[in-house]
């Protein structure tokens, strides 16, 4: 008796070893000094977040990172907000981290309506120098 393996059971094993794979962020720069394609953070990891332009968010995580996060619409009041939860638009598949080119969910707390949620994606980490160089009112 053969059994058939379903394509779907073959696409969430190829998914889920996929998540398993060593980023760049992981083995280290190497010393030659090249940012990592990819750099991402734990969803946890976030410590502050300020609004930048129309749909613009930066946070700031753990290890003194900056990233820029950029929604598709629907984020309204990011400027007026005093919290918010970030997590991968994915669910938790890849332990909840989210990396450069990602798409996450941001779910604005209201307190006389149902929570808010929107879409954006994660574009870039700021270096130092971008960092510094970001308005006061934008700065994490």
């Amino acid at each position: 008796m053969t059994r058939l393996i379903s394509w779907p059971a073959i696409a969430a094993v190829a998914a889920l070893t996929a998540s398993c794979a060593p980023t760049p962020d992981m083995m280290g720069s190497g010393g030659d000094g090249a940012r990592p394609e990819h750099q991402c953070f734990s969803a946890e990891q976030v410590r502050n977040f300020r609004a930048g332009g129309p749909g613009q968010l930066y946070i700031r995580v753990m290890r003194n990172q900056v990233f820029e996060l950029n929604s598709s619409g629907g984020c309204t009041d990011l400027d007026f907000t005093q919290q918010l939860a970030i997590t991968p638009d994915v669910g938790a598949m890849a332990g909840g981290r989210i990396c450069t080119g990602d798409w996450a969910r941001i779910t604005l707390p209201a307190s006389s309506a149902p929570p808010r949620t929107c879409r954006a994606r994660v574009s870039r980490m700021l270096t130092e120098a971008e960092i510094a160089a970001l308005p006061d009112a934008h700065r994490p």
